[in-house]
């Protein structure tokens, strides 16, 4: 459950325009949380990927419990991805400063994402929503 709310709270701060559209006072917010986006994001991608990690250590749950298994990969995946775009300044300042090639491949990868950043946060919002619901399905995690 708490897996999908903090990736629902990601997918809100990855894509503002969709909440100011509808809430213009949430502004405010959005603007104190503006400062440590890239450190949200870098902590967001650690997990997404630790989440995929487990996803393919866990292949097992495909034969006990398929859905919760495909939604934890595409929750990882969505939060990897979302957290990769909101950390990308600090994890090229931190992690890819010193190796060119690394640098160029990461830029690749944020070229290919940046334009669906709008879908992906959608994604992980209903993505988070239905972790939500899935973990009292399955009385997982």
């Amino acid at each position: 459950m708490i897996y999908g709310i903090t990736l629902i709270l990601l997918s809100v701060i990855a894509v503002p325009s969709l909440i100011l559209s509808r809430k213009p006072n949430a502004r405010e917010l959005l603007e104190k949380v503006a400062p440590f986006q890239g450190w949200i994001g870098l902590i967001f991608c650690f997990f997404g990927i630790w989440g995929i990690i487990q996803a393919v250590l866990n292949m097992g749950w495909l034969t006990t419990v398929p859905i919760w298994w495909i939604t934890l990969l595409a929750g990882s995946a969505v939060q990897a991805g979302l957290g990769f775009m909101l950390g990308y300044p600090l994890i090229n300042k931190l992690f890819l400063s010193g190796n060119v090639s690394a640098q160029e491949k990461a830029e690749r990868l944020r070229a290919k994402i940046a334009p669906q950043q709008g879908r992906l946060g959608l994604l992980g919002i209903i993505v988070g929503g239905w972790m939500i619901i899935a973990s009292f399905m399955f009385a997982v995690a």
